[in-house]
């Protein structure tokens, strides 16, 4: 009698146990639908970045993000903007959930295109990312620019890169504008001895995967992307007519 007892209570145990792990992994799904993310399947074939969908793939995404990072051109004037204007803009929006629509971004300038004189400091790698459907050949990812107000004197990444702004070259953009990429940028940068004044236009972005919480080592989260456009100088004061344009 007693081990029929026992042996009911260890059921009973085991289900109770089975019944909140469930509950545990429900509400982690819940948290994850929550979030705004959702999963878009990855197109088959996928091998370039003509495949990919402007929503991007993959298992957790934001679509709404990743089809305002791949727009491959931005309609209109520039309007110049200082790197300290982009840096004053709210990089916590208040009201903005990931996944929402863009609209309270609109509101602050997201979409807009920009004309921004900076020092480029780097063009990194790109690395596989939801937007370009995870390929990671060169031509098929981004590159991410750091960039520092021109007014900056010696500028360097351990110094400076805390308070900086991001600028993208974009897969989608380089099918049209093939210079725009860090085979081009980097050796200008490194012939600079780490710098080259540079005037970038392009889309204003807020890259809410990012914010909150995720913040990258800059000063917020408003980037350049995608970039349109760029000219650059190797003189430290450069004149209308001393601007090269990188698809020369």
């Amino acid at each position: 009698m007693k081990r029929s007892v026992l042996v009911v209570l260890i059921l009973a145990l085991f289900v109770l146990s089975t019944t909140s792990d469930a509950r545990k992994r429900e509400g982690g799904a819940a948290s994850a639908v929550q979030s705004g993310k959702v999963a878009i399947k990855c197109p088959v074939p996928l091998n370039r970045i003509t495949d990919c969908p402007d929503t991007g793939c993959g298992p957790s995404l934001d679509p709404l993000l990743n089809k305002a990072k791949n727009v491959r051109s931005v309609d209109g004037d520039a309007e110049t903007m200082t790197i300290k204007e982009v840096k004053d803009l709210e990089d916590k929006v208040e009201g903005y959930k990931i996944g929402d629509q863009r609209d309270k971004l609109t509101a602050l300038g997201e979409g807009k295109k920009i004309t921004v004189e900076a020092w480029a400091l780097i063009a990194r790698k790109g690395v596989g990312e939801s937007c370009n459907c995870k390929l990671l050949s060169v031509k098929d990812t981004d590159n991410h620019i750091v960039l520092v107000e021109p007014a900056v004197k010696n500028p360097t990444l351990a110094k400076s890169e805390n308070d900086s702004i991001t600028a993208e070259f974009t897969p989608r953009v380089r099918l049209d504008h093939p210079n725009l990429a860090r085979a081009k940028l980097q050796p200008l940068i490194t012939a600079g001895s780490g710098k080259v004044k540079v005037r970038i236009t392009g889309q204003l972005m807020f890259d809410s995967e990012h914010s909150p919480g995720g913040h990258l080592k800059r000063h917020n989260n408003w980037e350049v992307h995608p970039v349109t456009g760029l000219n650059y100088c190797k003189k430290k004061t450069c004149g209308e007519n001393d601007l090269i344009d990188i698809e020369q």
